[in-house]
Formats: structure tokens, C-alpha cells, sequence
């Protein structure tokens, strides 16, 4: 369970400050399929990245399971996040000399997992997304498709209780964005929550709730 209250998130340029949240209120349940959807610099990625516990809010305050994680140190931060949250982006950000299966690899490295299980799991993971033949080829040698396939993969192969997903189709076709939702909506039936930032409306959409920020506030939700 994901619990904001009086978010704001404030920038300074100069002398002025920038408000890209103001008194953001907003729970997520467990297993929900939530889309966030606004036009461009309405504040969609900041929000994200406020739920990923990637930036810290200016004021407010966050709740997750019932703990106050506000003000959490960075390195507690970063254990939560990994035990309890994935990410999938709109470019990606495989490792260029990585191949795909090493891209899978790395939160299972970085968590010190035992190499026996760490190949194990890996080609279940590169299995499960069709890609089994592909394990050895590099990003640049992948489609797009593939790479988001490859992501998704890397930010499921620890069992996150939350998928976050920022635009995870604005690199792809049509068809091949369907697909990478599909994939995307099938880890939520498992039981993922997800949360997918989009300013397509038929993504958008989808999902069984939908918010709508513009300057910084959410004002609608359906």
C-alpha cells in the first residue's frame, strides 16, 4: 500500500522556484493497475519518481506498507527499491556491452544472489518474455521491442511487489507497443501493481484506475 499525503516537490532556478507538485494526495492499493496521464511538464515523471523513491518531496509525507519512509537515509531508500520495486522506461537503459541475459543479471548481482540460481533464474526470466534464442545478442543487436521486453525482464527478475512504468511504449510501434503492454498487464493479473506513466489516452485508458495531473495537481481520477 502506497500513501501520499500533501506531496510537493519544489525546484529553484535562480531566484525563482518552480512548484512541479503541489498537495498531492494519492493511495494505490496493492495489486492495482494505475495510470497517471497529463500533458508534457505536467508533472507525470516527477510524480513517478516520487512514488520510486527516487527523489525526495519537499514537504509531505510517504507512507509504504504503513512505514513512513520520508525521511529515510539513502542507503535504507535504496534497499527498499530494490526488495519492493521495478522500472521500466521509454529508453530503456540497457547496458550497451551487456548482452541481454547479463542485462537480466544485474539486480541479482547487485542483491549478491549465488551464481547457480542466478542462471537459473535468468533463463526463466528470458525464457518467460520469448527471447531464449536472443540471450547472447547485444541491445544494438535487438529490436525495439525486444530491448522493452529485455527491461521489463531486468526490472521483474526480483519479484517486486510494484512495476513502475514511465512512457514504456513512446519508443515503439503500435503493434509492438500492444505487445509490451500486454506483457506489462500480464505481470499485474500475477498479482504486480503497476503504475504507468503515459500521455497516450487508449494506454492510458487500460487501466482499471486512472489520474490525471496538469501544473503539478491531480485533477481527475476515473
Amino acid at each position: 500500500m502506497i500513501s501520499l499525503r500533501g506531496i510537493c516537490r519544489h525546484y529553484r532556478l535562480g531566484e525563482q522556484q518552480l512548484a512541479a507538485l503541489t498537495d498531492i494526495d494519492l493511495d494505490i492499493a496493492q495489486g492495482e493497475y494505475l495510470s497517471i496521464m497529463g500533458p508534457s511538464g505536467s508533472g507525470k515523471s516527477t510524480l513517478l519518481n516520487q512514488i520510486a523513491l527516487l527523489d525526495r518531496p519537499t514537504a509531505g509525507t510517504y507512507l509504504l506498507n504503513g512505514r513512513d519512509v520520508t525521511s529515510l537515509p539513502d542507503d535504507e531508500l535504496a534497499r527498499i527499491r530494490r526488495e519492493n520495486m521495478g522500472f521500466v522506461f521509454q529508453f530503456f537503459h540497457l547496458i550497451p556491452r551487456l548482452s541481454a541475459a547479463e542485462n537480466i543479471e544485474i539486480p541479482l548481482l547487485l542483491a549478491g544472489i549465488d551464481p547457480s540460481l542466478r542462471k537459473r533464474k535468468v533463463t526463466e526470466a528470458i525464457t518467460a518474455i520469448g527471447l531464449a534464442g536472443r540471450s547472447a545478442h547485444r541491445p544494438d543487436q535487438l529490436s525495439g521491442g525486444e530491448r522493452q521486453r529485455v527491461a521489463i525482464a531486468r526490472a521483474t527478475i526480483m519479484q517486486p511487489s510494484t512495476l513502475l512504468a514511465d512512457e514504456p511504449t513512446g519508443n515503439l510501434d503500435q503493434a509492438t507497443g500492444k505487445q509490451v503492454i500486454d506483457l506489462l498487464e500480464d505481470l499485474n493479473r500475477r498479482g504486480v501493481t503497476l503504475i504507468m506513466v503515459t500521455h497516450d489516452q487508449a494506454i492510458g485508458g487500460r487501466a482499471g484506475r486512472r489520474i490525471r495531473i496538469v501544473d503539478g495537481r491531480i485533477i481527475g481520477a476515473g
